[in-house]
């Protein structure tokens, strides 16, 4: 089907929910992807940061269809090896935790929510949250992301004051809110839609003493920061500070829907069983993609690739910075880079991808480069000339 065909499916039968660009992806292999006519896209920002290995990693492409020819699907009511592995992978490269799959990051976020109010003592349940964070799109979820647009028409008043909202890397915003009600403190190590922003690693510190103080729970949504996209398996180990919770969603499965809820051992007995659960979740297809990308990792000694190449396209951009004023700051940790502008980015992302590359832009003026951990410096070299002659053309027609 060509693209405008796939659109009318579209208009007639899917809910309008997203705003799309009017391309058809049909195809991808590593950092390209092609849509319904054949053109190749240059993929810096490969499934919103899901496709964390860039598109059909052969290990994974491998491991799904081993897995799908001899079982799919069976129930949390049995155990199935696949998840047992996963789940030792997991806690062995970060703090010695138990693991709850679920299918998203915001399912994932959920349970960690939940998970924080069942721990705690009666009459503790409020959870303070950062501005300009995102926690997904759930009821719940989009309560403690503290960004109003986010809330607008969904009559939120109730599940809000559950969530205190403070400015990020403000500590003594974070120490006068916390009350007798407070359960959690929950942040991202780096927060992605508000347009990466790194927490200092003082910042994070006094977190973590605050809520040995306290006795508070710290949670890390790692849905963006997760698995291998910072140079470290997890963002939180750049600091050193270890979480009670940590979330994991987006590269977590290689490309397949896939989320998880990791718990210190003292905390997680708290879900019993009937508290919380997941139908499709940790089930053997997923699970296999899931063990595959920790091999692929492993194997192709992508966390150091993902440092080097952060440090590439870091200089690369801020050269790009003294040519266009329009570049207020670049910034980043790893392969998850923001270019903060001094006007909106959406024509600069529009006309990056008539010229063949796809980026993103958050929180408005803020260009989002997450490409894949496989990413090779002329793939770098590439985008950074394309964008250059985006923002030429951009700035020319505005003039």
């Amino acid at each position: 089907m060509k693209t405008k065909d796939i659109i009318k499916l579209f208009d007639k039968y899917v809910i309008p929910n997203y705003t799309r660009y009017p391309v058809a992806i049909v195809r991808g292999k590593g950092a390209y992807a092609w849509d319904a006519e054949g053109k190749k896209y240059l993929d810096m920002f490969p499934g919103w940061a899901v496709d964390g290995l860039g598109h059909c990693h052969p290990k994974v492409v491998k491991a799904i269809r081993k897995q799908a020819g001899k079982l799919l699907h069976v129930p949390n009511t049995f155990y199935m090896e696949p998840q047992g592995r996963l789940s030792e992978l997991i806690s062995k490269h970060s703090f010695g935790g138990q693991c709850f799959y679920c299918n998203s990051g915001a399912e994932a976020n959920e349970g960690a929510i939940k998970l924080a109010r069942l721990h705690s003592a009666k009459g503790k349940y409020k959870i303070i949250t950062m501005k300009n964070s995102f926690h997904g799109r759930t009821l719940a979820t989009v309560a403690a992301t503290a960004q109003p647009k986010y809330h607008k028409g969904l009559k939120l008043d109730r599940l809000v004051k559950d969530f205190t909202y403070v400015p990020y890397n403000d500590l003594m915003a974070v120490q006068k809110a916390v009350d007798a009600k407070t359960c959690a403190i929950m942040l991202e190590p780096i927060q992605g839609e508000g347009g990466i922003n790194i927490a200092d690693t003082a910042y994070l510190k006094g977190l973590r003493k605050l809520c040995n103080r306290k006795k508070l729970l710290l949670i890390f949504d790692e849905v963006q920061t997760g698995m291998g996209r910072t140079g470290q398996y997890f963002g939180y180990q750049h600091s050193g500070v270890v979480p009670d919770i940590m979330t994991l969603a987006k590269a977590l499965g290689g490309g397949v829907a896939m989320g998880a809820m990791v718990a210190k051992k003292e905390v997680a007995k708290d879900l019993v069983p009937g508290t919380h659960a997941s139908t499709f979740g940790g089930n053997p297809l997923v699970c296999a993609a899931a063990i595959a990308v920790f091999d692929a990792i492993e194997s192709e000694g992508l966390l150091k690739h993902a440092r080097t190449m952060g440090e590439y396209i870091l200089s690369r951009l801020r050269d790009l910075q003294e040519t266009f004023s329009i570049i207020k700051e670049v910034r980043g940790k790893g392969l998850m880079i923001g270019i903060e502008l001094t006007m909106s980015g959406n024509d600069i992302v529009n006309e990056c991808m008539k010229r063949g590359l796809l980026i993103n832009c958050t929180h408005e003026t803020v260009l989002r480069f997450m490409p894949p951990m496989v990413v090779k410096k002329t793939h770098v070299d590439r985008s950074v000339s394309i964008l250059a002659k985006a923002l030429y053309a951009v700035v020319e027609k505005q003039r």
